[in-house]
């Protein structure tokens, strides 16, 4: 399903008085080039499981960190090389592919980072919304 799907899929719950909290699942392609995230901004209702599928078009190394500020500033000061085993985290080597299931269950602002040395300060980076 795609997020247009789901957001309108929502909408129509809303309009008609259906519980909004329906757990919905959709697939996302982020693809990096250029040490950007295209797309770099998203946004689901609170209670979507997202899977990111991350295609790694550049000649090096990169990572997809999903959380809050705190989470990213943990990640920029932090020592891991790789990731892989929590949702929301991954490395994505050169020229591959990657994906990590993340579920949204709360409104607010996350963003998504790569901490790989001096790639969040050059502007890798995005920010996902998450609505009521």
């Amino acid at each position: 399903m795609t997020v247009r799907r789901v957001l309108a899929a929502c909408a129509l719950l809303v309009a008609t008085g259906c519980s909004p909290e329906v757990s919905e699942e959709t697939t996302v392609d982020v693809r990096i080039r250029f040490s950007r995230f295209d797309p770099d901004h998203f946004g689901f209702p609170a209670g979507t499981t997202v899977t990111f599928v991350v295609t790694n078009r550049d000649p090096i190394d990169h990572e997809l960190i999903i959380g809050d500020e705190r989470v990213q500033q943990v990640h920029e000061e932090g020592t891991e090389a790789h990731h892989g085993a929590k949702p929301g985290e991954i490395s994505i080597p050169a020229g591959g592919t990657r994906s990590t299931t993340y579920t949204f269950d709360e409104p607010g602002r996350l963003l998504m980072g790569c901490h790989l040395p001096g790639h969040y300060d050059f502007g890798m980076r995005g920010d996902i919304g998450v609505t009521d």
